[in-house]
């Protein structure tokens, strides 16, 4: 008997679970000039709300970079994933995804995406559709996400960097050239000192291409050891054991640095 109606009891919340349709919405926000289309979609209101927070590169609302060819669609597994749980999540393509920003992507510093999430922010704080804002920042989005975090109830940290992005360049580069480690070490100096690299070696080009030296420059100037110990709201840190890019050590400094941090291992 007592099976029996464990099996009843799992597949009426099994029924329930089912019938909990995702409803979606089609958002376009700004940030002055530039377009930030989102998705939003939840199966009720006045749940916790999850803001995605991108990492590097031209990424789109899914996890997918269409100029590079590039279909991963993580943020939307993501995505389906936690509205599974009764937790509703906001997705939008990054700045740098969407065409129409194109003419206004001059100088960008990384202090601009962080406005742009702030500006999602203050669109559903004051909705007051959903009982939380939790940013999570996955990778250059975690460092993003400590400089938007002023209005979010929770912060999450996903394969978040626990140095200056200088120093994990290098060392990334060092792992498979420890000559090529080097000579990215003295190009961040000169633009550490200088602000500008005018001869940039052939072989980082990728890294210190022209175009790239402001947002470096910004970028590098930020120390999210340093931001981190400002923020007053629950933290979670989380970081893969097998990442080859971000290492278990980057997320165990962060927990350090963090007041209210939170460490979980994949």
């Amino acid at each position: 008997m007592i099976r029996i109606i464990a099996y009843l009891i799992i597949s009426i919340f099994g029924i329930a679970v089912s019938l909990a349709q995702v409803k979606s919405e089609e958002i376009l926000l700004k940030n002055g000039k530039i377009e930030l289309p989102g998705t939003l979609t939840f199966t009720q209101e006045n749940t916790p709300l999850i803001i995605w927070v991108h990492g590097s590169g031209p990424v789109n609302r899914n996890g997918n970079q269409p100029a590079q060819n590039i279909k991963a669609n993580y943020i939307k597994q993501f995505r389906d994933a936690v509205n599974k749980e009764q937790i509703a999540f906001f997705s939008f393509d990054k700045r740098t995804a969407n065409k129409n920003n194109i003419k206004f992507l001059t100088d960008i510093k990384l202090q601009d995406f962080a406005l742009d999430v702030e500006e999602i922010i203050n669109y559903f704080h004051y909705e007051k559709r959903f009982s939380k804002i939790i940013l999570a920042g996955h990778s250059q989005g975690s460092l993003i996400a400590m400089l938007a975090a002023k209005k979010a109830d929770k912060y999450i940290s996903i394969a978040g960097a626990g140095e200056t992005i200088d120093k994990t360049i290098i060392k990334q580069i060092s792992k498979n050239n420890s000559t090529l480690g080097e000579a990215a070490k003295k190009q961040f100096d000169t633009l550490k000192t200088k602000g500008k690299i005018e001869v940039v070696n052939p072989f980082l080009m990728s890294v210190f291409a022209k175009q790239n030296q402001s947002f470096l420059f910004s970028w590098m100037q930020i120390n999210p050891l340093e931001k981190i110990k400002k923020l007053t709201i629950p933290i979670l840190i989380i970081n893969g054991k097998k990442d080859i890019q971000v290492q278990v050590s980057d997320a165990e400094t962060l927990k350090k640095s963090a007041t209210k941090g939170k460490i979980n291992y994949y």
